[in-house]
């Protein structure tokens, strides 16, 4: 048969600048073109399963590069086109087949949408064939040839051995590098993984997405052993998760507007506070759309990897990102649901797995369990607490049915207070510390006292009382600054404790003109609201034990004007500063301290017969 003559036909639509937005605007990676293009080769076949009676054959789909000729070639055994067919649809952008055949068939399996895909293949190449026989008349075959896609050629070809499509990029010279057999592998393995049909690279004889998702359960198949499918979940997540290994993983199941399907995991790294190392990659009809959508993942959960696909989620033009509808917010609290009841499960079946994400992940379940009940349930008896013994469960901090926090830094005056009493205290200054804690005495028993807050203080210290000529001496004796108040607490054998106003402390931090830079503008007002209450004359407060026999000593010598009386407050005073060494206050003297100390143990010595 005669070869027809080529004739030059127009584009149906004006291309110009249309091909900049493509490239540069559209699309964040000229890459994606491959995935259109295979994504046009999923959606031919099954066009052809659903409109070729007569087929039965498996569909394929095989990609081949040659790096020195800078050729990239996508060929598959779909439906193929008519000459009719390329002009309609092929060449006229913005208009599909894909499209009119899911309106009549309501086929979830087709992925296309907009018409955009094949233009997206002149953002990678300079020249573009298509040689393709379609199923309604395969012994018939047509040739479309375009150079930058505003005209096209279109040739009719003696037949093809097979029904289907080869399209042919000849790649412009900065993308060359694409046609490399592993680079072809990485990124279609990456945006493939989930297309039902085997797509093959090179010459391979291997599919590159021959791993089926373990959720896509085959109903005529014998069930795994549950230890079985736990250790495929496992496997299939390593596929997506980049920096850490899986620890455990939950299973997504559809749920109300919720098609969504897949798999969530807690990674195996430790994560602290807010540290933030969500991933999901999101896959639409098999093909994936978003592989940084963290955003559906809750906020709490920074230690969270994921994997799901939808039929129903809808995609914007360039299928990189998702519709926010009503559909997308059923499928957010999916997932939500499937994390919290995951993590349930987890603890109740996979004992071993349970305790290495509580050792990973302490801290950041710590601020987790306050954004839910049901999480912090789950988690409060487990989680360990940080204190000046080390982390703790909270029971473990039970004292006389009290819990003592400290809001300052590690190191801080009360917690030589807690030290003498043998008691833990946790570090308040710690992510969630304070929070949780206070949830957990709402719910239990017990009081959380707040050290370094007026109310915290009142409950530590009962007041004590001199006269005024007593206490203006002792302040002279024995502080640099603090404020002194004579008080009874335990344990006799400590003298005093110097116990900062965290709350004063607070208050002069916002006050500082750089807060302004380092607060938004929110976040400052709400606490210049709070810290508007308070006084924040008195940084500290310095404590003097009434009930301590050195203390007791002191007064009486005072009263009794004896000249023992200011070493003795010296000693004291020496003692203090000695205490407070971890504190950056100019006030305190360290080395004059150990002086007065050295001295006295001289004084001692000399006057003391060696036995």
């Amino acid at each position: 048969m005669a070869a027809k003559i080529s004739s030059v036909h127009k584009t149906q639509v004006d291309l110009t600048g249309l091909m900049t937005v493509l490239g540069q605007h559209l699309y964040s990676t000229p890459m994606v073109a491959l995935r259109e293009l295979v994504q046009n080769a999923h959606d031919s076949l099954v066009r052809r399963r659903i409109e070729d009676r007569g087929f039965d054959g498996e569909g394929q789909i095989r990609v081949t590069g040659d790096v020195a000729k800078g050729i990239v070639r996508i060929v598959d055994t779909g439906a193929g086109l008519t000459e009719k067919e390329i002009h309609s649809f092929l060449a006229t952008v913005g208009v599909g087949y894909t499209r009119t055949l899911r309106e009549k068939t309501d086929s979830e399996d087709l992925i296309g949408l907009f018409g955009l895909g094949f233009l997206s293949a002149f953002v990678l190449a300079e020249k573009v064939t298509l040689v393709t026989t379609s199923y309604q008349n395969p012994d018939q075959a047509w040739c479309y040839q375009s150079n930058d896609g505003r005209q096209y050629w279109v040739t009719e070809k003696p037949p093809r051995e097979t029904v289907g499509t080869e399209v042919e990029l000849v790649l412009r010279e900065q993308y060359r590098h694409l046609a490399g057999t592993g680079m072809l592998d990485k990124i279609l393995g990456r945006y493939c993984a989930l297309i039902p049909d085997p797509i093959f690279i090179g010459d391979s004889q291997e599919p590159l997405n021959a791993i089926a998702p373990p959720w896509r359960k085959d109903p005529d198949a014998p069930l795994d052993h549950p230890v079985q499918y736990r250790k495929k979940c496992l496997a299939f997540a390593s596929l997506f998760e980049q920096r850490f290994e899986p620890l455990c993983t939950m299973e997504v199941k559809p749920s109300g507007l919720s098609d969504a399907r897949g798999l969530l995991w807690i990674q195996n790294g430790a994560s602290y506070a807010t540290s933030d190392n969500r991933n999901l990659s999101v896959f639409v009809r098999g093909m994936l759309l978003d592989d940084d959508a963290r955003d559906m993942l809750p906020s709490w959960a920074g230690f969270v990897g994921g994997v799901i696909e939808s039929n129903h989620l809808t995609p914007t033009a360039s299928r990189e990102d998702l519709q926010k509808n009503d559909v997308y917010r059923a499928v957010v609290e999916a997932l939500k649901e499937a994390l919290i009841d995951g993590m349930a499960t987890v603890a109740k079946q996979e004992s071993a797995a349970w305790r290495r994400v509580l050792s990973r992940h302490n801290e950041a379940l710590l601020g987790a369990s306050l954004c839910d009940p049901r999480l912090f349930s789950l988690l409060a008896d487990d989680l360990q607490i940080p204190t000046s013994q080390g982390d703790l469960p909270v029971e473990s901090l039970r004292h006389a049915g009290c819990l003592h926090v400290t809001l300052g830094s590690e190191g801080g005056f009360e917690e030589m207070l807690f030290r003498s009493l043998k008691v833990p205290v946790a570090r308040g200054e710690r992510y969630a510390v304070v929070p949780f804690l206070r949830e957990w005495v709402s719910q239990r028993s017990g009081r959380l006292i707040e050290m370094g807050t007026a109310q915290g203080n009142q409950e530590m210290f009962t007041p004590g009382h001199l006269d005024e000529e007593a206490m203006e001496w002792l302040t002279r004796q024995l502080c640099d600054g603090e404020l002194l108040v004579p008080a009874r607490f335990a344990p006799v054998e400590l003298p005093l404790v110097i116990v900062p106003d965290r709350e004063a402390e607070l208050k002069r931090r916002l006050e500082e003109d750089q807060a302004d830079a380092r607060i938004s503008v929110s976040a400052l007002k709400l606490a210049r609201a709070f810290t508007a209450k308070v006084d924040g004359s008195v940084l500290s407060r310095l404590y003097l034990n009434l009930d301590c026999p050195a203390v007791v000593s002191l007064l009486e010598a005072y009263e009794a004007a004896s000249p023992g009386a200011e070493a003795a407050a010296r000693l004291l005073w020496s003692l203090k500063v000695v205490m407070a060494s971890n504190r950056e206050d100019s006030r305190l003297d360290l080395n004059k301290a150990l002086s007065r100390l050295c001295e006295a143990a001289q004084t001692v010595a000399g006057n003391s017969p060696i036995k």
